[in-house]
């Protein structure tokens, strides 16, 4: 289990945003972060559309967090770049349907579901806003 590459520039973007505490533009983003500034277009069109950036257009445009730091966690990050937070397909997949749930075939899918639980309470328990 991994995150992936995309969700991990997002939390990049939003810890620096975090941080700044001013708006920023995407090419200052960018580099700050370390993400080319066309994959952090693409992170952040998805960050807006959410609600956890608000952007600005203009001389005077930018990104910054569209709501306190200590409301934006970690989990709602992840999840808005990546999807729901699993560890197996057979555990909230929308496009897998597993023939084995519900049978003696499949002991795990209980506990693929409670680990995957207690993985995104976990995650969602950590806000940005937070100091270390």
């Amino acid at each position: 289990m991994h995150i992936t590459l995309e969700a991990d520039y997002a939390v990049r973007i939003v810890n620096c945003l975090t941080r700044c505490k001013t708006r920023m533009d995407a090419k200052s983003l960018a580099s700050a972060t370390g993400v080319t500034l066309r994959f952090s277009l693409k992170i952040l069109r998805k960050l807006v559309a959410q609600g956890i950036v608000r952007s600005y257009k203009g001389t005077q445009g930018g990104y910054e967090l569209a709501k306190p730091a200590s409301e934006i966690s970690l989990g709602e990050v992840i999840e808005t770049v990546e999807g729901p937070i699993t560890i197996s397909r057979c555990v909230g997949a929308k496009d897998f349907h597993c023939t084995r749930v519900g049978t003696d075939e499949c002991r795990f899918n209980k506990a693929y579901q409670e680990v995957a639980e207690l993985v995104r309470q976990k995650l969602y328990g950590i806000k940005f806003g937070e100091q270390e």
